[in-house]
């Protein structure tokens, strides 16, 4: 924790160098993640759960069947006296994402080798004007990006948690009743619409007493606890088939553009999957200018892609920060619905499936074998708190990342400059692919911090770098919220 804070002090100072070189920025800094802090409970004794006594076994409803609810509904299912429901609209559902998965995920969540569609060890950063940086040489052997296809990734993940035991409800849940007078003991109420593999459903309804809102940014589980509102991103994504000459281009390697011309404040991507590549982009202060984007990462991408059919076209929103409340009685928020996607890179696939995995964990634990409501605060104090020890660090590095590079074009030149750093490829790949920040010791960091700020001075003097395009873009841009 001290090593990160370090470094994000560090890159805080080279991002006010950045600022004080260039032009006022138009994005402005992105609303810090809410986290949740609970020093001082210690020494309070914690609220204790509620017996339970009713006439069936106790209920959870896992609402939304990616990998958040997927491996919520895993867990939860092996617990013999609670049944599990899990709620899935579309099966086959292929989300607009990148797919990439880190390493520590293909171990940790049992990955088989048949849902990994590529094996990426090469990268390319290529900056505004073109410069490409290559990134990978300090990966060893056995060390790799996996990419996936959500549809079969996710299909995946819920199946194994059906098989040990889950009730799939192929349904969209409508609306949610929460528990009389605020109840610590009530049954929420789930209503949906069962489509049971047909064109057209039937209302219904289901009396829970746990709820996991495992559904995505516009989560109706968030609207129905009042979570609040957060900063969002669209990403958009064109899936591509390409020739086979083309396709070898990409066995191994995945490129990721970064220029105000493909994304004000992220970047674009093109990502190798199984006989295709996914090429996209993102943005969150720019939103209704996402098509203009998308066919700049096209044009940057070239000749690479020349020529090749455009076979499913995606967009989805994607969560900029936590949202402001993840717990309420015995609903709790996980993967997008809780905000769980980083600054800086977007990654949401491991974070996803791990808040899933440690929210049900921890409220199982609290179940006592399906005997025992727990309370709020005993989700907080375990679920919430826990996550965020881990993880936290994480956010806060890549938050102020986002705000030094991606601030300008000088700014995103000189990060791929970095990029060129031996050092700095090892420290990202580490922290990427295992999930914990990681360092060089203090001196390597101060190394860092000099050749940051000594790259931004020097890249903020240059004439030849393209100018950033100025947006007016009040309602989704310049409001943001936080602000």
């Amino acid at each position: 924790m001290l090593r990160a804070t370090a470094l994000a002090f560090a890159l805080g100072f080279a991002a006010q160098t950045d600022a004080f070189m260039s032009s006022p920025s138009t994005i402005g800094a992105p609303r810090r993640a809410a986290m949740v802090s609970r020093r001082g409970r210690a020494s309070i004794a914690p609220t204790m759960g509620h017996k339970w006594d009713g006439d069936r076994k106790m209920r959870v409803a896992i609402v939304g069947g990616g990998p958040s609810g997927s491996c919520a509904a895993e867990i939860f299912a092996q617990e013999p006296n609670i049944d599990t429901y899990i709620f899935e609209r579309k099966m086959d559902n292929a989300k607009p994402c990148g797919g990439a998965i880190p390493l520590c995920m293909i171990e940790e969540f049992q990955i088989p080798e048949e849902v990994v569609d590529r094996k990426v060890r090469k990268m390319l950063m290529i900056s505004p004007t073109g410069k490409e940086a290559p990134i990978g040489q300090t990966l060893r052997d056995d060390e790799y990006i996996g990419m996936t296809r959500r549809e079969i990734l996710d299909g995946f993940l819920r199946d194994r948690a059906i098989k040990l035991g889950a009730k799939p409800i192929n349904g969209l849940v409508t609306g949610i009743d929460l528990p009389e007078g605020n109840s610590e003991t009530k049954p929420y109420k789930i209503h949906y619409t069962n489509y049971n593999g047909q064109k057209v459903g039937t209302p219904e309804e289901l009396d829970v007493d746990l709820i996991i809102g495992a559904d995505g940014a516009n989560s109706r589980v968030a609207k129905a606890i009042d979570a609040g509102e957060y900063n969002y991103a669209i990403a958009f994504q064109e899936r591509i088939r390409i020739n086979d000459q083309q396709m070898a281009f990409y066995e191994e390697l995945a490129e990721m553009y970064v220029g105000d011309d493909v994304s004000p404040d992220f970047y674009g991507w093109v990502f190798p999957k199984y006989d295709h590549v996914g090429v996209g982009t993102g943005t969150v202060v720019n939103r209704p200018a996402i098509k203009q984007y998308q066919n700049a990462i096209r044009e940057r991408a070239g000749k690479k892609i020349e020529g090749g059919k455009i076979i499913k076209v995606e967009a989805h929103p994607i969560p900029e920060h936590y949202r402001p409340k993840r717990v309420l009685n015995r609903a709790a928020l996980v993967g997008d619905a809780a905000g769980y996607v980083t600054k800086c890179s977007g990654e949401g696939i491991y974070f996803a499936a791990k808040s899933g995995r440690m929210a049900a964990e921890a409220i199982t634990k609290l179940t006592q074998g399906g005997t025992v409501l727990p309370t709020q605060e005993e989700i907080e104090d375990t679920y919430l708190r826990r996550y965020d020890q881990l993880y936290g660090p994480t956010y806060a590095v890549l938050d102020v990342l986002q705000q030094v590079f991606y601030r300008s074009n000088p700014a995103r030149e000189a990060f791929v400059e970095m990029c060129e750093s031996e050092y700095v490829q090892k420290v990202t790949f580490d922290s990427y692919l295992y999930k914990k920040v990681t360092s060089g010791g203090p001196v390597e960091d101060l190394k860092l911090l000099f050749n940051t700020v000594r790259s931004l001075v020097k890249q903020n003097l240059r004439s030849d770098i393209p100018k950033d395009a100025k947006f007016y873009n009040p309602v989704e841009s310049l409001q943001r919220l936080g602000k």
